[in-house]
């Protein structure tokens, strides 16, 4: 199914126009959840409704006005509690604007702006829980919680969905579990031309066929486990592993000094000529594509993990460590490998395993991978499920106004 078809299948889903929504993430730079927004984006526009976005701002901008969004340029990015509530009132003019029906947030300190303004507005406030937010003070535990005061919580994992319980003693009814998706049709290595791929290749400085390629797609920040990563491809080398290339890809946003100490790193263990860091990609399917092993060796646990989905979607061998969303995502031995996290000896074991596979075990890997995907984590599912809870608040609110004017 292609996008286009997609679309139409959202369409048909809700059989009706679809709702005004103001989704509000703090920046559009790259992430799990800023192409989630866009793909949410691009739902409520095939649906016939209009998608409304608050955000500081980003490279991605311009993707989200292409799909028919309205942006507005806002700092919602900020923690300054001045800003916060300033931004209340920017907000409700928003609302009030273009007669949003439901307002989404995507980050905490956004959702207390947005969480006020909808009550200013009367229209239902849900918040995506995108991340694990630890709680080590009732401070922050306080402030953690504005992203379950709404009608809802979507959590995008089981794991997620659990802390919140655990952590909010929420009812079972007021959590709602959308995994995020990926767009097969985007994500599909029969669609990735010669071209893109010696493109990749060219930017990263690598021959074709050359090398075996780990890559390993992330920001840079330590919690990532780049520096795991760096020590097992340095046992790997010693092994006796040859032709090998390791691709840290990713913006340091704003992490200065972690990419100076990475680059310390990896010319102290005398890997500059193994290691590469080219920085942000835009083209990530012809990056897989490339790719030979794919890791995501975070060493604190993700509340998802869209790598591991990407990469699956693609057919290539991914390895990750094993908790959080990735012990969802990825069904060891079958459709890639869960390791524990921060060990760089099974890392390094586990990558010699995946380049050593024989033609066969690779095809079959690759296929159980793809339908996994295509089974539990496409793109299309992900949108519907957003859009019909979507409905069923705007409806009940519609519902409510009518009884009131009755």
């Amino acid at each position: 199914m292609n996008r286009k078809d997609a679309h139409q299948s959202i369409r048909a889903e809700q059989m009706d126009i679809g709702p005004t929504v103001l989704q509000v993430i703090p920046q559009l730079e790259s992430g799990g959840a800023e192409q989630t927004t866009l793909e949410i984006a691009r739902a409520l526009r095939a649906s016939g409704g209009n998608a409304i976005i608050a955000s500081a701002g980003g490279r991605m901008v311009s993707d989200l006005e292409s799909a028919g969004a309205t942006m507005h340029i806002l700092p919602v990015d900020s923690k300054n509690p001045l800003v916060m509530w300033r931004n209340v009132s920017r907000l409700t003019s928003i609302i009030k604007q273009h007669d949003v029906k439901l307002v989404h947030a995507r980050s905490r300190a956004p959702a207390w702006s947005c969480y006020f303004a909808a009550r200013r507005c009367d229209v239902p406030f849900v918040a995506t829980h995108h991340g694990t937010y630890g709680a080590t003070s009732w401070i922050k535990r306080y402030y953690n919680s504005i992203m379950v005061r709404g009608e809802r919580v979507i959590a995008n994992s089981d794991f997620i969905a659990n802390q919140i319980s655990k952590t909010y003693h929420l009812p079972s009814d007021k959590i709602v579990v959308i995994p995020r998706g990926v767009d097969e049709q985007v994500f599909n290595r029969d669609a990735i031309s010669a071209q893109r791929m010696m493109s990749i290749r060219h930017l990263w400085g690598i021959a074709d066929g050359e090398k075996s390629i780990i890559l390993a797609p992330a920001r840079l920040t330590p919690w990532k486990g780049q520096t795991v990563l760096i020590e097992a491809v340095e046992q790997l080398l010693r092994s006796g592993r040859q032709n090998l290339i390791c691709v840290l890809l990713g913006d340091a946003q704003g992490r200065g000094t972690y990419r100076t100490e990475l680059r310390s790193l990896i010319r102290d263990r005398r890997l500059s000529d193994v290691v590469k860091m080219p920085g942000f990609c835009n083209d990530m399917p012809a990056a897989y594509a490339v790719s030979s092993v794919v890791v995501s060796p975070a060493i604190l646990p993700e509340a998802f993990g869209r790598v591991a989905i990407e990469a699956q979607a693609m057919g290539k061998p991914v390895i990750v460590s094993d908790h959080g969303g990735a012990r969802e995502t990825v069904i060891d031995g079958e459709t890639g490998w869960r390791v524990a996290p921060g060990d760089s000896k099974l890392l390094a074991q586990t990558i010699e395993k995946a380049l050593s596979m024989s033609a066969t075990a690779e095809v079959s890997l690759s296929e159980m991978a793809q339908a996994h995907v295509l089974r539990t984590y496409s793109a299309e599912q992900m949108c519907v499920k957003t859009m019909a809870l979507y409905r069923a608040l705007t409806d009940r609110t519609a519902a409510a106004g009518d009884k009131l004017g009755a």
